[in-house]
């Protein structure tokens, strides 16, 4: 009897092992992948923060979930420069996969690009786009970047840390340290480098093991993650300068707040008017659709007109419908800021508003008088945080500004 119940559980406990080597596999590739030995597989640290996330596992599944979108297109972008699929957790590290996360530091995007080091991989920043937080273009410069610092230390972990730490602060800890030697680097008592990049290189391969655990997947309520992440993706589509996203966005019938959330480096709701072939992202479902449906219009055709009265001028205009001066300017091809009588002005709003509403909570117009210091103490919010949210590099502003807050 004995030998007949033994003879039942056998495939139970081939499975179970068969399972346990296939993950135990897994997690080795996943070492291999940054250039990591085996044996980190028992570093304490790093287990006891695996364990935190899965103990608050919701909140990394939810972060995998807001993402499905973004996801193939992140792991298109890292293979087209030969980055390992594994550093799709470095931007899980850096901003959770939100495409509109800032730091107090002026860091934005996915990747959470400094304004300098964007520049430097041609990632555009003006009145009209922040493509530090384009999913694509900001992935390919990370990979570039990435790339680039692999190929000056000659390990994808070593390029993880000098991504959080910098180039020179880590060549500077191998030097001390005397080896580039993962275990020695995160030495919690010498500290070679700083503590918050020991946690970081940590985080994204606990996050990497985490993600590839099938296992875990298949026996939680996450399992429909598996396969959703590789049935959506983004389109890209070329607009012309002006292009209203809610034009589109009832085109295609997607809410303007789920496409506003695919394009988060439009600071506006439309494309930037001096662009004659802008990239903005859709579902891939949707392309169809729009290349049956979409049809070029001039921009008069989806905005208001406003003809000029006595009285006007840009910034008194600019104020009534709650856009800057600069955007009314450049709309209309204006070369200076004098207005005629009866001169008729494109206002990128609604052709059906009469007046755009300013949501106050979010965004403020500049008012003559003010400065950002005002405003700083008006709005109880940092100069720092307003400088970071609006790009700004100093102090200047002018009347008709809108200064985005709280965002």
């Amino acid at each position: 009897m004995i030998r007949y119940f033994f003879l039942l559980l056998l495939p139970l406990f081939l499975y179970a092992n068969l399972t346990y080597d296939s993950n135990y596999e897994k997690e080795l590739r996943v070492l291999t992948s940054f250039d990591i030995d085996p044996s980190f597989l028992y570093d304490p640290v790093l287990n006891n923060m695996k364990q935190k996330t899965l103990s608050k596992d919701k909140h990394f599944f939810k972060a995998m979930e807001d993402a499905y979108l973004f996801i193939p297109a992140i792991k298109n972008a890292l293979s087209k420069y030969d980055v390992p699929q594994e550093f799709l957790y470095l931007a899980m590290a850096e901003s959770n996969f939100r495409t509109k996360a800032y730091s107090s530091k002026r860091a934005a995007g996915l990747w959470q690009f400094m304004p300098n080091t964007a520049k430097h991989y041609h990632l555009h920043i003006d009145e009209y786009t922040d493509e530090r937080r384009d999913p694509i273009k900001s992935t390919e410069a990370a990979a570039k970047y990435l790339s680039s610092l692999h190929d000056r230390f000659g390990k994808w972990y070593l390029a993880a840390i000098a991504y959080n730490c910098g180039g020179g602060r880590l060549s500077r800890a191998i030097k001390e340290a005397g080896t580039d030697d993962i275990a020695i680097l995160l030495d919690e008592d010498k500290k070679y480098i700083p503590q918050e990049s020991r946690n970081y290189i940590r985080k994204i391969v606990a996050f990497s093991l985490i993600g590839s655990d099938e296992r875990y997947l298949l026996r939680s309520e996450y399992e429909y993650l598996l396969n959703r992440a590789n049935a959506y993706s983004l389109a890209t589509i070329k607009l012309s300068g002006g292009e209203s996203l809610q034009r589109i966005s009832k085109l295609i019938g997607i809410p303007l707040k789920d496409l506003k959330k695919l394009n988060r480096h439009l600071k506006y709701d439309f494309v930037p008017p001096y662009s004659s072939n802008y990239d903005v992202y859709i579902p891939y479902i949707k392309l169809s659709e729009f290349k049956q449906k979409y049809s070029v219009e001039p921009v008069k055709n989806i905005y208001k007109i406003h003809v000029v009265t006595k009285g006007d001028n840009l910034s008194y205009i600019g104020k009534k419908y709650g856009v800057s001066y600069k955007v009314i300017k450049d709309f209309n091809n204006l070369k200076t800021t004098k207005l005629s009588l009866k001169q008729k002005l494109i206002i990128p709003i609604p052709k059906k508003s009469s007046k755009q509403k300013v949501d106050s909570k979010h965004y403020y117009i500049v008012k003559k008088g003010d400065s950002l210091e005002s405003i700083s103490k008006a709005h109880k919010i940092s100069i720092q945080n307003i400088r970071s949210q609006n790009n700004l590099e100093g102090s200047l502003i002018r009347i008709g500004d809108r200064l985005k807050l709280y965002e």
